[in-house]
């Protein structure tokens, strides 16, 4: 049980790059959160990654973690076709759980573990860093204090170059490969945070060797009339840029919109407005792992900023966008 008299202790479930960038972030919140414990397939991955980032225990397999005593909440950091099987273990452990984006494969996949997680009264979120960030957060303050008007449309893209490889994750579609999971569900999130969830949704795709996208449009439409625009690759290197447009004005973040560091004001008779927060140090997934702490000091089993029922409307979406473009995973 966690408590405001010690720190939220976490385990972290995977050893790879992005388990190592929370765990960096977690060494920035001294007296708010203590990394207590690793767990991976393998004993000597664990003991490695506990080394490095001064962890005292590692756990050579899943179910060790999950079992631990002394853990307050775990975090999941495999690759998203092991979401499932990952937070399943640790919720039927009696453990709290912040679950990487996607969520899951589909839809089904987070059915269960929403449904799984509301039986035992556990906390569960996904982590969607970019609901948590201020920036974000100032954006949607910004939009409901009604500077740009009455939203008319949203636009924003996600792509990198990566050379194809049959093996690699990305290209697999045993592991959940493609560019939509992986890349567009920081665009179709993004539009739903604004939007909501959508009543229409359309999408192309080219579908490489693999049988998995890697260039995909998308089009979100909405019965007030506003649409959303987005895109996905992993054939070439986009700009990451977002914009939000409305009757009054639009927000524009030139770059890196899912996790950004400032956006453009621009408003009908006014000169356009830089707007900048200041930024915390370290990776980004601070602002997370402080919401997840908060809601467990509450006793909260989700976030208001990251609702559990917004992560089904969106894996519900990227289901429909698959459907469109005829991917399907193993097994489906």
């Amino acid at each position: 049980m966690t408590t405001a008299h010690r720190p939220v202790r976490w385990g972290i479930l995977a050893t790879g790059g992005i388990a190592a960038s929370f765990a960096d972030d977690l060494s920035l919140l001294p007296g708010e959160a203590e990394l207590a414990a690793v767990g991976s397939r393998s004993a000597d991955a664990a003991r490695r990654f506990a080394d490095r980032h001064g962890i005292p225990r590692a756990h050579g397999t899943w179910q060790d973690l999950a079992d631990d005593p002394d853990l307050d909440v775990i975090y999941v950091a495999t690759p998203h076709s092991a979401h499932h099987a990952a937070a399943s273990l640790c919720l039927e452990a009696g453990k709290p759980v912040l679950c990487e984006k996607p969520f899951t494969l589909n839809l089904a996949q987070a059915q269960d573990l929403v449904t799984l997680a509301r039986r035992r009264e556990l906390f569960l979120m996904e982590a969607m860093w970019m609901y948590v960030n201020p920036t974000v957060r100032r954006i949607q303050q910004v939009i409901a204090d009604g500077a740009i008007g009455e939203v008319r449309s949203v636009h924003a893209d996600f792509g990198i170059a990566v050379p194809y490889e049959a093996d690699h994750r990305l290209h697999d579609p045993a592991q959940g490969g493609g560019a939509l999971l992986d890349l567009g569900v920081y665009p179709v999130a993004f539009a739903q945070l604004i939007l909501g969830a959508p009543a229409a949704v359309s999408a192309l795709a080219h579908l490489g060797p693999g049988g998995v996208d890697d260039n995909t449009g998308i089009l979100l439409g909405y019965d007030s009339g506003a649409v959303a625009t987005l895109s996905c690759s992993l054939t070439a290197a986009t700009s990451h840029y977002a914009a939000i447009n409305g009757t009054r004005g639009r927000i524009v973040i030139p770059h890196g919109f899912f996790r950004p560091s400032g956006f453009v004001l621009h408003r009908d008779g006014h000169d356009a407005e830089q707007v900048t927060l200041e930024q915390d140090p370290g990776n980004g997934y601070t602002h997370e792992a402080r919401e997840v702490m908060r809601c467990l000091r509450a006793g909260a089993t989700e976030s208001d900023l990251v609702p559990l029922d917004g992560t089904l409307s969106l894996m519900a979406t990227l289901d429909t966008v698959r459907d469109r473009i005829g991917v399907r995973y193993p097994d489906e």
